[in-house]
């Protein structure tokens, strides 16, 4: 990423919605509400998500009929998530989109966040296994394109990690660990004990500062190994 690396926690994306530094934000609404007490998402911003097609981006959730409302809960506290972690620094890297400057890739999402996802959404309907990109716009909100069919999201994503990873073009890693091990991000938590995803941007951070920081310890074997290629092929 472009981004400084100076410090990985605490962050927010240069995005759309996103504030330019976290901070409190009392009454966010709904599923957002707990970031409230550091949030990269505004009141406005945490409110509108939480409508069937909000303004945000004029997404339709339901471009194959009614989502289930248990299912709809889930991509509405992915779109929380997104909107309004500052615990995502470790993760997110420089895009080049009229409409955001960096995305995250590759979050290691708790294991059970994305298997419950995944059963809650399976019997819905969708068109598409890549949200992000491919979408008809020409009404002013997302529409099938043309040559695709609805089926059940078990259609287009067989297995837990195809939802979870294939929906947003990979923002989402399905992580083997689970919720609690402090490795992996939770879409839900409870803010009476605290935020779990700090412990976890802090375990991430950490390491990439010192996996940066380590002389690559392999580079005298390579060079060896490439005189004694060099030494063999000249006979």
């Amino acid at each position: 990423s472009a981004r400084d690396r100076t410090s990985l926690l605490n962050v927010c994306m240069e995005a759309k919605y996103h504030k330019t530094k976290p901070g409190p934000e009392d009454k966010l609404y709904g599923q957002c509400s707990p970031w409230r007490k550091n949030a990269c998402c505004s009141v406005n911003t945490s409110q509108e998500l939480h409508k069937d097609t909000s303004r945000l981006y004029n997404f339709n959730w339901d471009h194959c009929g009614k989502m289930e409302p248990e299912c709809k809960r889930h991509f509405i506290q992915d779109t929380c998530l997104y909107e309004c972690s500052p615990n995502l620094g470790p993760w997110i890297q420089e895009v080049n989109q009229s409409w955001r400057k960096e995305r995250f890739l590759d979050v290691p999402l708790c294991k059970e966040d994305c298997q419950n996802w995944w059963e809650a959404c399976r019997t819905s309907y969708t068109c598409k296994n890549n949200w992000h990109k491919g979408w008809d716009w020409t009404s002013g909100v997302n529409e099938c394109p043309v040559g695709t069919t609805c089926h059940t999201f078990e259609f287009y994503f067989p297995t837990p990690a195809d939802l979870c990873e294939r929906l947003w073009s990979y923002s989402y890693k399905a992580s083997n660990y689970s919720r609690g091990s402090g490795r992996c991000i939770q879409m839900w938590f409870d803010l009476a004990h605290g935020n779990p995803n700090e412990e976890v941007a802090r375990f991430y951070a950490e390491a990439m500062v010192e996996l940066r920081s380590e002389p690559c310890e392999t580079e005298p074997l390579l060079l060896s190994l490439a005189l004694m290629l060099l030494l063999w092929l000249t006979g």
